[in-house]
């Protein structure tokens, strides 16, 4: 639960909803992973080999990175190693954390040839390039060797400021390990269960929420209808706006976006929401002016590739680094 300040103590400083920083990985062998498709509706397998993917991933990535680079994004920027052969390396998200107050969390994930994206020199980089200092490690992987996973920002949709974590179930996101990461963490666990139209659960969260400093995404005709009243309370007691998407937009990667923090010096601080161009194409005009009326700018960026082999779209490439204000 959030923490209360007691009367008489210090009030609480507000936390950041929105991180000024990033981490992304320039991918190395991207291409479609076998583990990782029997849970991943959105991750289309090729019809054919495709050696040209690894390189148009490569420059998908770089135009993110730099779009980013220019709405003022710090951006840490780490290459892949060579060996083990990483197919999602260009997905961080999903294995680490960075949060305000210096605690690091690695995650246990289902994939065992995801496990390698773990890599001691990627935080390290962190540390050196965007000044995060780890004051605190918490290391959910032992989870993996009793079958029980948590893929970090995928499995949860995080209101910072409210101290909320969401997270819809299913092979990727084992409820005692919400449970755990909320206890150690100090939010409350919203747990639901989300399927696509087939009935079949959605492998991530964030492919069907999202929550900016004002306004919040939800797919709310994909959470089953015995939990869909208790989300969508617990997301409008924030006071954010919620804009509500289908399943054509969720297919659409139009739940899987981020909001981050820019400096602009003549407005001081301001927030661009990040999407890819598939994301923007599928939101009606009406959609898409409720979420320009509730930021200061979008980005939209090009990812066919890996949109459609490696089944995630911008939000999934990008860790976000959260430091102390």
């Amino acid at each position: 639960m959030p923490v209360k300040t007691e009367p008489g103590s210090e009030p609480q400083k507000k936390r950041q909803q929105c991180a000024d920083a990033v981490l992304v990985v320039r991918p190395r062998a991207f291409g479609a992973n076998p583990e990782t498709a029997a849970s991943n509706t959105f991750q289309q397998k090729a019809a054919k080999a495709d050696a040209d993917a690894p390189a148009r991933a490569r420059e998908e990535f770089e135009q993110l990175a730099r779009a980013l680079v220019g709405e003022g994004v710090s951006v840490c920027a780490v290459e892949d190693t060579a060996k083990p052969v990483k197919p999602d390396a260009v997905f961080p998200n999903n294995w680490v954390s960075f949060h305000e107050d210096g605690t690091l969390v690695l995650y246990p994930m289902a994939s065992v040839n995801r496990r390698s994206e773990r890599r001691p020199e990627v935080i390290d980089a962190v540390a050196k390039e965007l000044g995060f200092r780890v004051i605190r490690r918490v290391d959910l992987t032992h989870y993996e060797a009793q079958g029980k996973f948590l893929e970090c920002t995928g499995s949860l949709v995080l209101d910072h400021v409210e101290r909320i974590a969401y997270a819809c179930l299913s092979p990727r996101t084992h409820p005692e390990v919400v449970n755990d990461w909320a206890r150690q963490l100090e939010y409350e666990p919203v747990v639901f269960t989300a399927t696509n139209r087939k009935g079949i659960a959605l492998y991530h969260t964030n492919v069907m929420m999202w929550i900016g400093g004002r306004a919040a995404v939800v797919g709310s005709e994909a959470i089953e209808v015995k939990d869909r009243t208790r989300v969508l309370d617990r997301l409008r007691a924030s006071g954010r706006e919620i804009i509500e998407i289908g399943h054509p937009e969720i297919e659409a990667f139009a739940g899987n976006m981020l909001e981050l923090g820019t400096w602009d010096e003549a407005l001081g601080d301001c927030r661009v929401l990040v999407m890819s161009e598939t994301a923007r194409r599928a939101l009606s005009p009406e959609v898409f002016a409720q979420l320009s009326g509730c930021t200061d700018t979008v980005l939209a960026v090009p990812i066919p590739t890996i949109e459609k082999l490696g089944g995630g779209s911008v939000r999934c490439m990008l860790a976000d680094v959260f430091r102390p204000s």
